[in-house]
């Protein structure tokens, strides 16, 4: 048929070897046989065009300008002809039809060029490029005129990728992409892809099995157990967060309140029907309930896309993608704005130290160990059945780096709280002898592991300002928070999981023998300077038997409940930010259980709705008294009065901001004390800003002073006291009058 005049004519034959590796689905550079090229034949110059479906019995190309061509069938699925006379670029669809009578016009994505630059490939092989994610995986774009979707995807051992979903009816044979040489990433433009097509890529091993993988760059994914990622269109949220944002930038996280509500979005409330509530319904109870409550921030176990609910989003499969179970990208970016105009941060978990073994993920991607260690001495995870991340190589770092800064700059989150890093730093975290392998120095040390958390945490530092990171980590190693410059590992908290422990296990003693154990209350004031901490109470703390809160308090009911306030209390006033979990707020007999929402008929139970005043006006006041948190990181910020007094198990001691202080009392027993004398640093009066026994709380009938005058009586080497009515199991803070 003719075109403008032209008479399309049988194109020169292609090489048989080509057409052999196209048709057998092996070929890396199907560009260079389909699409549209400039020839000569006969001294006539002009266009070929191939285009290739092995189920089709004829093909069509439908020109821009007009008309229709057709193509000369060529055997084994490729049809092509040589149009004389026309030059390139040249605009057109093509029109297959098939034995049924059915035909599919579609764009031919083997007529543009790339869509991933030179710069990009050598950033990312560098291991340096900081906006991974606008570059490989799945990006809506117009290339020359035609809307589609450019997809790239790092295969460097494939023999062959093949973009595959519902627009193609998961035949991996029609969307070969190409190899863009040495950098080991296929690429292919496809045009009239829409937002919401599902996909995933078919990739050729070396050994010629078939692998169908997700997308490790997916910005959604299919909801679970469907397990497909999904191409979503990027910069449609309009954010209203300017404000925040601005403001963020101006501070310094260690020197700002900080309550932190710990939060597992799938358990905290559903639905009637037991469903999940949306990011949107969340969004819509989350932040005021939190900031009731007093908390400065909600810290989310992991919401990237997981198959696994037990996992609790610990064993993340799309690292790039929030959880399909809640919704959309763009509604969990609702929900981050939401916390924002409420005033409440949002702090993500984030899982770099392992990944699961589902073979539609990460695992042997290509069909070689390429995101994790071939060696399982370096790449199982002996504990949790999961694979360790390749840290030497750049392009794995590239990845994880690119994703930790996506959640900062996509998703306005205020901090990522890095998970298990003790087993990221130590080569033989829970090996036994000959299960590992040192490092080249025959060290034990993750040199690889280090570098990176350095990478991460500087970066965050200097591109992010006001952002964090917080390193869950329970070992020794040395200034897990000091500079990089300085030799540390750069983050900007450390979990003082040893605070934790040594306070729960102080906690869970009967009081007439906490004498025994005064030590565990006053030893972490020992090393409290040598990092940056918070103190958890973590979701880790409520399962696996652990037992509830409540629960790990000794007594009866009242005492449990009174306990629980002495620890909130003392958590709340020592030195270090403050971390708990979800449900604290209602007391909860047993564990926590993913499967179901908390237990919100506890709300209602007198106990509980004194606990939750008793947590608002605490989170109150720590936040109104900058000597509670502007001077963490100082060691005038904290001194003891008494930490010696392990016969009447109390222990006080001041809290500081310059010229500014209060005075916090510990009685860690059921006796009240009557007339208990504590040094203070002035005279005059002192006012009680807060006691943890005031019955509006559930405390007990005995009466604290609400001021009292100190004496010109040396005590506790301070030049004055004060005579205290202490409250069984109780906390008193004291300010200077006026």
């Amino acid at each position: 048929m003719r075109h403008d005049g032209i008479r399309a004519k049988p194109a020169p034959p292609v090489d048989p070897a080509d057409l052999d590796r196209l048709v057998r689905g092996e070929h890396t550079q199907p560009h260079a046989i389909l699409g549209a090229h400039p020839a000569r034949v006969g001294g006539e110059h002009g266009v070929v065009i191939r285009a290739f479906h092995p189920d089709a019995l004829g093909a069509e190309v439908l020109p821009a300008d007009g008309g229709v061509v057709e193509l000369f069938a060529r055997g084994g699925g490729l049809f092509s002809a040589f149009l004389p006379g026309l030059r390139l670029p040249l605009r057109y669809r093509l029109r297959f039809r098939f034995a049924d009578g059915a035909t599919w016009e579609r764009g031919d994505p083997y007529r543009f060029l790339p869509t991933v630059g030179e710069l990009d490939l050598y950033l990312f092989n560098e291991g340096t490029h900081r906006r991974l994610w606008n570059v490989l995986g799945a990006r809506e774009l117009e290339v020359d005129g035609e809307r589609g979707v450019a997809f790239a995807v790092w295969a460097p051992n494939a023999r062959r990728v093949s973009v595959v979903g519902e627009f193609c009816g998961w035949d991996g044979r029609l969307f070969p992409m190409r190899s863009l040489g040495s950098s080991g990433v296929f690429e292919l433009f496809v045009p009239d892809v829409q937002p919401g097509a599902l996909y995933k890529y078919e990739i050729l091993t070396r050994e010629g099995a078939l692998r169908i993988k997700t997308d490790p760059f997916a910005r959604a994914m299919e909801r679970p157990p469907g397990t497909a990622s999904r191409v979503v269109r990027p910069g449609t949220y309009r954010w209203r967060d300017e404000a925040w944002i601005e403001e963020r930038r101006r501070k310094c996280p260690e020197r700002e309140p900080m309550l932190v509500y710990e939060m597992h979005l799938g358990s905290w409330r559903r639905g009637a029907d037991g469903r999940y509530l949306t990011y949107r319904e969340l969004a819509s109870l989350v932040p005021s309930y939190v900031r009731e409550l007093g908390f400065t921030h909600v810290e989310l176990l992991p919401v990237m896309e997981h198959p696994f609910d037990g996992s609790w989003g610990y064993q993340v499969t799309g690292y790039y993608a929030p959880t399909a179970r809640f919704g959309t990208p763009d509604d969990f970016r609702y929900f981050v704005d939401e916390c924002h105009s409420a005033g409440v941060g949002v702090i993500l978990d984030w899982v770099p130290a392992h990944f699961p073994k589902d073979d539609f993920a990460l695992r042997r991607f290509d069909g070689t160990a390429l995101y994790e260690h071939e060696d399982p001495r370096r790449g199982e995870h002996p504990d949790w059945g999961t694979l360790i991340f390749n840290y030497g190589r750049k392009e794995v770092r590239n990845f994880l780096l690119a994703n930790a800064l996506y959640w900062l700059d996509e998703f306005h989150v205020d901090g990522l709280r890095v998970d298990a890093v003790a087993s990221m730093l130590y080569l033989d975290y829970s090996r036994r002898e000959g299960e590992w392998l040192p490092n080249r120095y025959g060290g034990r040390e993750n040199l690889d592991a280090v570098d990176f958390l350095r990478d991460v945490n500087e970066t965050v530092r200097l591109e992010y300002p006001g952002c964090f990171t917080v390193a869950e980590e329970s070992t020794a190693w040395p200034a897990v928070t000091g500079r990089v410059s300085e030799g540390g590992l750069g983050f900007t908290f450390k979990w003082n999981m040893g605070w934790m422990h040594d306070t729960l296990a102080y906690f869970s003693q009967d009081p007439l023998f906490r004498r025994y154990h005064h030590d565990r209350i006053t030893f972490a004031m020992l090393y409290e300077y040598s990092e940056r901490f918070v103190n958890p109470l973590s979701h880790d703390e409520v399962v696996h038997g652990k037992r509830s809160l409540l629960e790990k308090m000794p007594g009866d009911l009242w005492q449990k409940f009174a306990n629980l306030r002495l620890l909130l209390s003392y958590q709340y006033t020592r030195p270090g930010k403050v971390l708990l979990f979800m449900g604290t707020e209602l007391a909860p007999h047993s564990e926590w259980n993913h499967e179901r929402e908390l237990d919100w008929t506890l709300a209602e139970d007198e106990r509980r709705k004194g606990l939750r005043t008793f947590l608002a006006e605490l989170g109150s006041l720590y936040r109104s008294r900058p000597c509670f948190w502007r001077s963490d990181p100082d060691p005038s910020g904290f001194s003891w009065i008494d930490c010696s007094d392990r016969e009447n198990s109390v222990v006080s001691y001041l809290r500081r901001d310059g010229e500014d202080f209060v005075v916090v009392v510990l009685n860690f027993t059921p006796v009240p004390r009557e007339d208990y004398r504590i040094g203070v640093p002035k005279a005059g009066g002192y006012v009680r800003l807060f006691s943890s026994d005031d019955r509006r709380y559930g405390g007990s009938e005995f009466e604290t002073l609400a001021r009292v005058e100190a004496e010109a009586a040396p005590f506790h080497g301070q030049p004055h006291s004060v005579r205290l009515r202490l409250p069984p199991l109780g906390a008193l803070v004291l300010a200077p009058e006026g």
